[in-house]
């Protein structure tokens, strides 16, 4: 990265207007990158604002296919942003948002989630929390008559879906739940909220559960009825998605066989490390003996909250004494527990300014309380340094090359989670991994994500199950990964039913990998002698998040 800013170009101004369009769309991912000057509203979810959001990409896809490159970075930005604008307008025209139900990333969740990320230090800021908590209803409005119209137009989600969001509206809006907590607690760094604010914050809160309560309603009462019995989408509507979670095209069939084999080769590298631990030992019986050693458990959230900081903050230390280069705003990473109780564990980024760091979120399923630190170290590598926080804050931080399109907003997740992946295969490289339990618990999450990419497009194409005889549904899907992941029940269910629901994300972990561990042995062969690590991963995290198409040309043009 150079030190002088690079004067913006025809393109960069078209990929900055791009970012103030998509902020002033969408709220919500404006508070993401830390644009809060639309805080206190609300995407518009219904048809018109689909359309609407359409419209604008057709208009900023004819600007750059008219723009000429001036240089390399040009050149990269056309190519991705062209492929992402492309990207959705098929998304639109395939009518994805009339059966835009799932449990993890579809509005039913966003609209909660957008709180998370919102400042809360001052009077103002619970202010404005307030005005958008208000908000709710008018965006569950929109997101409700475009649901309709899928149900119009015989385009519904599955069935499974539809009950499973219900079930967790139910948690968003009980009178100990997420809305009425996140009020109760309201305060400003300093000092206390004006009775007035703290009144209308709760009459907001109210109004946002009345919301939340209604949208349950439409849920169970129309559209599961209409929804779909089948989990799968087919090949069609996959391909689509892979390519959006990818930004590359793969040949679906052969990926699926490469997952059975790679699935393979984790538990014959798990047996063998199982061995090292407990001599004899099955991974299962590895697995036993690991979790009655209670020097390696944690204990309730406050524990692991604690384990993740520490973890964390002494990766980045090293890391960026030895091999990285970590800029100070990069070395802030927060760790925290999610205010819901769904399962997942993610990353968020930085704000613009980096007013707001990147941040580790684990969502505690119900009950859980008992954490196993071989288990999870390598997941604090995969969210933090030098996965995700390294990954995406050294974008946001690269300034001086990068359009603000390029810093906040570009990416895929292949890109993103196969990079995480990458990264914990790195970590054992570097030997941060050098306890068994540890490498095993990597394992266990390499695993995982193998077997996802077998289950994901085994139930959405619809293949024959690997025994031969019927085909992948979801009952069969539950339990392959019992099979194959050693963690609690809860959060397996949860799994299974995000990969029925989100079509094409849970490969694009694995696959990801796959295709960075590609391009380094590309760029390897092309350098020869000359090659070197820390150099490659520099030239390819400098160029910020893109497709992996894009990555690959970007990373071997000119070598």
């Amino acid at each position: 990265m150079t030190d002088a800013p690079r004067t913006p170009t025809p393109i960069d101004r078209i990929a900055d207007a791009w970012v103030d369009t998509a902020a002033e769309l969408s709220p919500m991912t404006a508070t993401y990158i830390g644009r809060f000057e639309f805080n206190d509203r609300f995407d518009d979810f219904s048809p018109a604002g689909h359309q609407r959001a359409a419209d604008e990409a057709r208009k900023t896809l004819a600007a750059l296919d008219a723009a000429a490159p001036v240089d390399v970075i040009d050149e990269v930005t056309k190519e991705d942003l062209s492929r992402e604008l492309r990207l959705d307008l098929d998304v639109f025209e395939a009518r994805a948002s009339l059966r835009d139900v799932n449990v993890i990333a579809s509005p039913a969740q966003e609209i909660r989630s957008v709180f998370d990320l919102m400042p809360t230090d001052t009077v103002d800021d619970w202010s404005t929390i307030a005005t958008r908590l208000n908000a709710v209803s008018g965006a569950i409005d929109g997101y409700i008559e475009t649901l309709r119209e899928g149900i119009a137009q015989g385009v519904v989600p599955a069935r499974r879906q539809v009950t499973e969001v219900v079930t967790q509206i139910g948690r968003y809006t009980a009178d100990e739940g997420y809305f009425t907590t996140f009020v109760g607690d309201a305060a400003p760094a300093e000092g206390q909220l004006p009775a007035s604010l703290a009144r209308q914050l709760a009459d907001s809160a109210n109004s946002a559960r009345v919301a939340y309560d209604k949208l349950a309603d439409f849920l169970a009462s129309e559209l599961a009825p209409a929804a779909g019995d089948v989990d799968g989408v087919g090949r069609e509507l996959y391909a689509l998605h892979s390519r959006r979670f990818l930004g590359a095209t793969i040949d679906l069939d052969e990926t699926y066989e490469w997952g059975v084999e790679e699935l393979a080769r984790m538990v014959a590298e798990q047996e063998s490390i199982a061995n090292e631990i407990k001599a004899g030992a099955s991974v299962e019986e590895a697995v036993a003996f690991l979790e009655e050693d209670d020097a390696r458990k944690l204990h309730g959230t406050e524990a692991l909250q604690r384990w993740m900081q520490e973890t964390s903050d002494r990766a980045i230390a090293e890391l960026g004494a030895t091999h990285f280069d970590i800029p100070d705003p990069i070395r802030r990473l927060e760790c925290m527990i999610a205010p819901t109780k769904e399962g997942g564990i993610y990353y968020t980024g930085p704000t613009d300014d980096f007013s707001r760091p990147g941040r580790m979120w684990w969502s505690v399923p119900e009950g859980v309380e008992d954490f196993d630190t071989w288990r999870e170290l390598t997941t604090v590598y995969h969210e933090g340094v030098p996965g995700h926080h390294l990954q995406i804050a050294q974008a946001v931080y690269n300034r001086a090359e990068l359009n603000s399109w390029r810093r906040l907003l570009a990416g895929t997740s292949g890109h993103a989670e196969g990079w995480a992946l990458y990264a914990e295969r790195l970590m054992e490289q570097l030997g941060y991994l050098e306890d068994p339990a540890d490498r095993l618990g990597m394992l266990d999450g390499q695993r995982m994500r193998a077997a996802r990419v077998v289950l994901d497009i085994g139930v959405h194409l619809g293949k024959p199950r690997l025994e031969g005889e019927g085909i992948w549904d979801a009952d069969y899907a539950l339990a392959f990964m019992r099979r194959n992941v050693n963690m609690s029940d809860a959060f397996i269910q949860f799994e299974v039913n995000r990969y029925l629901g989100w079509p094409g994300q849970a490969p694009s972990y694995k696959v990801g990998q796959r295709i960075w561990e590609q391009l380094r042995d590309d760029y390897r062969a092309a350098k020869g002698d000359a090659f070197d690590i820390k150099e490659f991963h520099k030239r390819a995290l400098d160029i910020g998040g893109v497709g992996l198409d894009t990555l690959r040309s970007a990373v071997l043009r000119s070598v």
